[in-house]
């Protein structure tokens, strides 16, 4: 159950003096989980699709529009993903836009299906990778921050299957058996996220609040 209540919001002492809890700072953990749900279920089932029914034209489109929601969900959580380095934050935000664009100018380029393309040519990894270089940062922040057994053993798994098939070094059936793993680890990742009390979430306000004073004088500081 978490510990903030609108009536009577409990102080907590942080690094750098005391916080409450805002009903704000609950919705924006929701928000964040949501996120990472839709875009748990969506790899799920596009994985699910792309192994049983790769030979089905319109299940290959069903593949692709499951990209997009998994996309779009993996967006929604680093809009609302609470982390102290705003540069890494950015970053990996960065890195989302960026796969994104390059995944819709592949699409649009390339005739067939994006994710067709991108199992018939590797190179693609090279625009669309950037999305899951984003997604790895989010594992690597939840292994880092909550020691989850999921996300520790994601952090390394993706990049070593994309550059497997970027580069060719793993087999098919080993990037399937990969494939597979990742989502399962993933689905159970986010749906244990979604019984968990909401505030270590959010972290240690005071801190977040030390640093945006400290961005002003930073900036002031620097030598034109």
């Amino acid at each position: 159950m978490d510990t903030a209540s609108p009536e009577a919001p409990e102080v907590f002492q942080g690094q750098f003096g005391p916080y409450t809890i805002t009903p704000a700072d609950l919705r924006s953990v929701t928000l964040y989980r949501a996120g990472l749900v839709l875009a748990a279920l969506t790899f799920a089932l596009g994985t699910g699709l792309g192994l049983a029914f790769s030979a089905r034209p319109w299940l290959v489109q069903a593949i692709s529009g499951c990209y997009t929601l998994f996309w779009l969900g993996l967006g929604l959580s680093l809009a609302t993903i609470h982390i102290y380095l705003v540069p890494l934050h950015r970053l990996l935000q960065g890195f989302w836009l960026v796969g994104g664009v390059a995944s819709l100018g592949i699409a649009h380029l390339i005739d067939g299906p994006l994710a067709q393309t991108v199992v018939a040519y590797p190179a693609s990894l090279w625009g669309v990778g950037f999305t899951f270089a984003a997604l790895t940062g989010v594992y690597f922040k939840e292994a880092f921050c909550f020691n989850r057994l999921e996300t520790k053993l994601l952090t390394p798994l993706v990049p070593f299957l994309l550059l497997g098939h970027l580069f060719g070094f793993l087999p098919l059936v080993a990037k399937q058996g990969l494939l597979v793993l990742w989502a399962i680890l993933f689905l159970g990742f986010a749906l244990r996220k979604v019984s968990q009390p909401r505030v270590p979430d959010l972290g240690d306000k005071s801190v977040f609040d030390y640093l945006k004073r400290q961005r002003p004088t930073a900036t002031a500081s620097t030598p034109g």
